[in-house]
């Protein structure tokens, strides 16, 4: 939710007072976390932005207890540092409408270099597991505070855009902005009121919400509510879950949005100071991110030139663990991403992204070891016959001796976006960095869950083909089904569940 928010905002404010440009990019926090693969081409420009859930600032300090008291959300106690709010912004280069997929946080995702030994967990895990497993490594070196904290962020920041550029089918993502909970707050609490509307009477002991139907105007500490609502202690036929909070926090970026600009508040230098010092504080950008460069788009998001999608779910499930997790239909995820984001299902080299990076080693110039431990005879070598046929080098094919479910791409230091590159044409695997691969080869573990993808001449099957959109406001009382894609326009004030 913050985090959309901010983008937004940031791209909004240096187009509309540019005069800010200087102090903005100067004191913003700036990473070099940076995600492992290809860029955007044709000029376009891929943004994961990253609200996490900590109820820290981004130094790690605790906040002021009386901020901890408006948010409503317990303390430094609570929280922590997994990727809640996980949205790609893709910016077109040809200057079209920017798209926004919001991708659940609870998705079922093999988690890119195995962060503290997971391969695979939530969606949103990624970072907090990698920041936990760089703080040990960091403070057994002996650094502490500051420094240990942003370089332990950084590692959490990479393993979260790496898991998710793999989760998409290999989508370049070219930049990040992150954000905690507190900077939606306080913008919240600079443009207020805000005008949201719902399509039902709504309350949750939980998150605060109250809400009656139809447009109502909000404070802050009603929008902290409106954006994290995902039950109903009143109403349980409602059947609130995570995906319509997503699209909950969608209809306020639009609605924000739509009342900014017809209020002029983009024109307003006392409101401009205050968001931009929210901005400075409560965000981090990574270092190639040139704040400037979204002023093309400002006027396009601020009127309403940009579609929210939230990706859809096969079914609620449980990992082996028995924890709650959204099980996906991962070919059909990457389909509709391409579809998407090119226009296409991704099949088309002018719309794919190519799979060597450019400066990483060339397919012809690697050697790679297939393994099968997936118990079917014969895995490990058609898939080296298929990798051969895309122009890898080839070693014999080994045998596991224990059976693995999980698929991954083991590589030697230095060799990430080789990895990088083969795990997405592998179907976006995980990767994992081990001493014991030598320089200039990879090693590919197939598991009991592996299907050979399309491109490596695996048989297509109807999901592969691209979701079709429903809107987000539909769907009656009950809202859009979790199965569907949903699409909701920027431009107005939509009424949701």
């Amino acid at each position: 939710m913050a985090a959309t928010v901010v983008v937004a905002l940031l791209a909004a404010l240096v187009g509309y007072a540019g005069y800010e440009y200087v102090s903005l990019s100067s004191g913003i926090k700036r990473s070099d976390a940076r995600a492992s693969g290809p860029g955007s081409l044709h000029g376009d420009t891929n943004i994961l932005v990253m609200g996490l859930d900590s109820r820290l600032d981004e130094n790690g300090k605790p906040l002021p207890k009386a901020l901890y008291a408006a948010l409503h959300s317990g303390d430094q106690q609570n929280g922590g540092l997994n990727s809640n709010v996980l949205m790609l912004l893709h910016i077109p280069g040809n200057g079209g409408s920017a798209t926004a997929i919001a991708i659940p946080r609870d998705d079922y995702a093999a988690l890119a270099g195995c962060p503290d030994g997971e391969c695979m967990g939530k969606i949103k895990q990624a970072y907090g597991l990698a920041f936990d497993q760089a703080s040990r490594r960091l403070a057994q070196q002996g650094l502490s505070g500051t420094t240990l904290q942003q370089r332990a962020r950084d590692a959490g920041r990479k393993a979260e855009m790496d898991t998710v550029r793999q989760f998409l089918g290999g989508v370049p993502i070219d930049h990040f902005v992150e954000v905690t909970m507190v900077a939606f707050f306080q913008i919240s609490q600079v443009v207020q009121p805000i005008t949201v509307c719902v399509k039902e009477d709504t309350q949750d002991a939980y998150s605060g919400a109250n809400f009656h139907a139809g447009r109502q105007q909000i404070n802050a500490s009603q929008a902290l509510g409106f954006v994290r609502q995902r039950r109903d202690t009143v109403h349980p036929d409602l059947n609130f879950t995570d995906l319509d909070r997503s699209r909950r926090q969608q209809a306020f970026i639009a609605s924000l949005f739509y009342q900014l600009k017809q209020a002029d508040t983009f024109t307003d230098p006392g409101k401009l100071d205050a968001i931009l010092n929210v901005a400075k504080r409560n965000t981090a950008v990574d270092g190639g991110l040139d704040v400037l460069s979204l002023a093309r788009v400002a006027s396009n998001l601020s009127g309403g030139q940009i579609h929210f999608f939230t990706l859809p779910v096969a079914r609620f499930g449980h990992d082996p663990r028995g924890e709650a997790v959204n099980i996906v239909d991962l070919p059909l995820i990457q389909s509709t991403v391409h579809q998407l984001l090119y226009g296409g299902s991704g099949a088309t080299a002018a719309s794919r992204p190519t799979t060597t990076p450019t400066g990483t080693t060339a397919p012809a110039q690697l050697l790679v070891d297939v393994v099968n431990a997936s118990g079917r005879p014969g895995a490990a070598r058609t898939v080296a016959t298929a990798l051969g046929a895309k122009g890898y080098r080839t070693g014999p094919s080994g045998t596991n001796p224990t059976i693995l479910e999980t698929s991954l791409v083991d590589y030697a230091p230095g060799e990430q976006d080789a990895a990088a590159a083969l795990a997405a044409l592998l179907g976006g695997l995980p990767t994992r960095v081990r001493s014991g691969v030598a320089p200039g080869s990879l090693r590919v573990v197939i598991g009991t869950g592996f299907s050979m993808p399309t491109a490596l001449g695996g048989t297509p099957t109807a999901t592969q083909a691209p979701a079709k959109a429903v809107a987000a406001t539909g769907g009656g009382r009950s809202g859009p089904p979790v199965t569907a894609l949903t699409d909701l326009s920027g431009g107005g004030i939509p009424c949701v569940k």
